[in-house]
């Protein structure tokens, strides 16, 4: 049964702080922000090549430049 995954927000987006190691803020069908410990948070779709089934990622921009909308829109 696959995890329910509450949807980020602009705000949660937003206050999302660097630790001391990197993490992901999932938003759900694959999207994620990157926080690392260092740098400006980046969104990630995991997804799948359909022709070899293979799991791979790739980004869409750093959250500054690649709003919440338009990274789900992508």
């Amino acid at each position: 049964m696959p995890k329910i995954v509450v949807p980020l927000t602009a705000t949660k987006v937003k206050n999302a702080k660097s630790r001391d190691k990197d993490y992901l803020l999932s938003d759900g069908n694959g999207l994620y922000l990157k926080v690392p410990s260092k740098g400006n948070p980046i969104w990630i779709f995991n997804y799948t090549i359909p022709y070899t089934k293979k799991r791979t990622n790739i980004s869409f921009g750093p959250h500054s430049i690649v709003s919440l909308a338009s990274a789900r829109e992508k």
